[in-house]
């Protein structure tokens, strides 16, 4: 797409003023917004005033700032554009600099990811036992403010507010927070300090939010701040495709935006991304006319269902690889897609790494890093590791290693350490007891002398205690099997629709079962439903509805009058 539409043009050079715009999957929403950032700093002029462009994923930003780069454009100081995260931009501009006074802390707000060790004496009771504080989430009705966690089957349940509130203080007075727990508090400080809220807007008087359904009730009384002092927020996105409800967002504050007074709505019905079989059945699913850009396909492109059977699913997965190689699509651009973590990491082969406690922490980055060339994720457990290796370790620590461009001198040991087999992180065919662990307890004593060494950091004493060789395997790490995984390579990737929202891919494998089917059939009135069409709505050239066999009978009908094709695995 090298030229606007006339739709998106609409949006690009719209006068400065609050916007709403609702646009479907696939049409151009990162071309359209990064252009309209550029306009409308255009438009401004020489106002000192900056502005942002805010989305939900660090991917998304990422992907913003290239696209405007790719303008001729940089966002710095004297261009006076931001582009980031919504929770980054609360962070710098709110928490950092003016959260403590509200926290009741004597120093600057610092968050907390979960591996700190100090965080086992900030726990929250749940029927039968104690979570984690990072567990904890923060939502607000019209009850006032309330604290919540989601289980196994990510269904809400509330804590009792007092008892809830007690913990998230006590955390405060430290200076701490959870990712969750940094919105409660920016919005505490935003109210009790109207201050900031007045400089804030002064020197952000528009932003633009960018995926805005996946705005949830904690950031829409931030937003609702923003305004209310004058800032001129524009939002866009697709309600239909609200499916983290879990953390009330649904689309809903999406979706009456526009309706206010002084917003104007606009919409992107344009498709530029699926085939049209594909985007028929988006458009029954969600009850929309989108038109398609592309050109009708090959036969073998389309929407398809095929039954599998309980203990058929590798099967079901080796063939749709091969479907999506005959049809001459990319592999490494396509994706089996779940509605839940626990099933993709089953299907992807992702089981439990051995080892207890911090050891266990090496063993998994050992695992992500050879069998799922994960090294980023390698990289944050190593790095959580570590830091619970360090005496007073210093607040903010981990974060900053694992989120943030900071703490370069201890990056670099860390990052050395988890990549190299040879000289850091052993590898995963040594034997867990006898080769494995002798050669990490001493390859981390050594990482530990060279970070006091450059960093003035001190380890704990009794490293052997911390590192025991408790419930590592008397054999390989993973065995030569689940190290090259199928014999079908390369491996498809294998992960949750969640996960996957906001890409483009290839084509799609989506695996359900009889609930997700009909719920993806039934629309997009139910949070099942908008995921099912999130799933629909990622595929370019190929979409296949994976369904059980003992269910086909009661499906086959409702799926043939959607459009789709009967195959077989």
């Amino acid at each position: 797409m090298n030229h606007p539409s006339e739709e998106q043009t609409q949006v690009i050079d719209a006068s400065v003023e609050p916007l709403s715009v609702i646009a479907c999957a696939g049409s151009g929403k990162t071309f359209t917004a990064v252009r309209r950032l550029a306009n409308i700093r255009q438009k401004l002029g020489n106002h000192r005033g900056r502005v942002a462009l805010l989305s939900f994923s660090n991917v998304a930003v990422d992907t913003f700032r290239k696209e405007y780069q790719d303008l001729g454009l940089s966002s710095n100081v004297n261009n006076r554009v931001d582009i980031d995260t919504l929770d980054t931009f609360i962070t710098s501009n709110v928490l950092r600099p003016h959260a403590y006074r509200t926290m009741g802390a004597q120093q600057t707000a610092f968050l907390v990811t979960g591996g700190e060790a100090f965080l086992k004496g900030f726990t929250f009771q749940t029927d039968p036992y104690p979570r984690a504080i990072n567990e904890m989430q923060v939502g607000i009705d019209a009850g006032g403010v309330y604290f919540c966690y989601s289980d196994i089957k990510s269904e809400m349940h509330r804590l009792n507010t007092a008892q809830a509130a007690d913990v998230v203080h006590r955390l405060g007075r430290i200076g701490a927070y959870t990712h969750n727990l940094g919105r409660y508090w920016c919005y505490r400080t935003l109210a009790d300090q109207p201050g900031i809220l007045r400089a804030l807007v002064r020197r952000y008087p528009h932003i633009l939010i960018d995926e805005a359904q996946d705005i949830g009730t904690i950031h829409q009384v931030i937003i609702e701040q923003l305004v209310s002092a004058g800032c001129q927020v524009s939002l866009i996105g697709d309600p239909n495709q609200g499916i983290y409800e879990f953390a009330s967002a649904d689309g809903a504050f999406l979706s009456k935006y526009g309706q206010r007074d002084g917003v104007n709505s606009l919409e992107l019905k344009r498709n530029f991304r699926s085939v049209p079989p594909i985007l028929d059945l988006a458009n029954h699913l969600a009850g929309r006319t989108d038109a398609a850009d592309r050109e009708a396909p090959d036969t073998v492109h389309g929407t398809f269902f095929v039954a599998y059977g309980k203990n058929d699913r590798e099967q079901l997965i080796v063939s749709f690889q091969r479907a999506v190689e005959a049809a001459g699509l990319r592999l490494e651009r396509s994706a089996v897609l779940c509605r839940g973590r626990k099933q993709a990491d089953k299907l992807a082969g992702n089981k439990g790494a051995p080892g207890w406690g911090i050891v266990k922490r090496f063993t998994q980055a050992a695992i992500l890093r050879e069998r799922f060339k994960d090294y980023q994720g390698a990289f944050r457990l190593v790095a959580i590791g570590i830091v619970n290796l360090l005496v007073d370790a210093p607040n903010g620590m981990l974060a900053k290693l694992t989120s943030q461009r900071e703490d370069q001198a201890l990056r670099r040991l860390i990052w050395a350490f988890t990549r190299n087999p040879d000289m850091g992180l052993p590898g995963v065919s040594l034997n867990g007891k006898a080769q494995w662990h002798p050669l990490l307890l001493n390859r981390v004593k050594t990482l530990l002398a060279q970070i006091n060494k450059d960093c003035g950091l001190t380890s704990v004493d009794k490293l052997g205690s911390k590192l025991t060789t408790r419930d590592l395997p008397d054999g390989p790490l993973l065995s030569t099997a689940d190290l090259n995984g199928n014999n079908y390579r390369p491996r498809i990737r294998v992960d949750t629709v969640h996960q996957a929202k906001g890409e483009s891919l290839d084509a799609v494998l989506y695996l359900t079962n009889k609930e997700h089917a009909e719920g993806l059939m039934n629309g997009v009135d139910t949070e099942i439903g908008r995921i099912g069409y999130v799933a629909v709505t990622r595929a370019r050239n190929l979409f296949w509805l994976g369904v059980p066999a003992n269910a086909l009978v009661d499906l086959r009908p409702g799926l043939l009058d959607l459009g789709f094709q009967e195959t077989e695995a």
